[in-house]
């Protein structure tokens, strides 16, 4: 059963919240895609992937290089499985159908993507095996929504 998880950006901006998601994944020997059409938003997330820990980084490429498979995060422009990722985090409010075919799938949006959410949040109201969750930014954290 596929999983996917809308996070309404409100407070904090898509890189760090890509961040916090990525270390959970990467800490859990997970495999990550995140998914930004914008070379820009690619470059911004890259760089707080970097920055992430004074002490560690994240560890990751942008797509498209020879070692695409050995890398545990993988910046492209579009869904991949090239990392065999079973994980895929959407940074740029876009919604993918193709997201789909991971295990789970990251839909983070902001108040400029609100219609774009709620078209995709209907859309998998139809289809088996699609498991839907809302989250919202209240005080500082993370609350699961109806």
């Amino acid at each position: 059963m596929a999983q996917v998880d809308f996070y309404q950006l409100s407070r904090d901006p898509v890189e760090r919240v890509a961040v916090t998601l990525a270390r959970k994944l990467f800490d859990a020997g997970d495999r990550l895609v995140i998914v930004a059409r914008d070379p820009a938003l690619r470059a911004t997330i890259s760089g707080a992937l970097w920055q992430a820990d004074a002490s560690s980084f994240l560890a990751h490429d942008m797509a498209g290089g020879a070692d695409d498979g050995l890398q545990p995060i993988l910046i492209s422009p579009e869904p991949s499985e090239a990392n065999g990722a079973q994980h895929v985090l959407i940074a740029d409010g876009e919604w993918r159908a193709s997201a789909l075919a991971a295990e789970r799938v990251f839909y983070l949006f902001g108040p400029d993507h609100l219609d774009a959410a709620r078209a995709a949040w209907r859309s998998l109201n139809e289809p088996d095996g699609i498991n839907r969750n809302f989250w919202r930014q209240e005080g500082g954290k993370w609350r699961k929504g109806p």
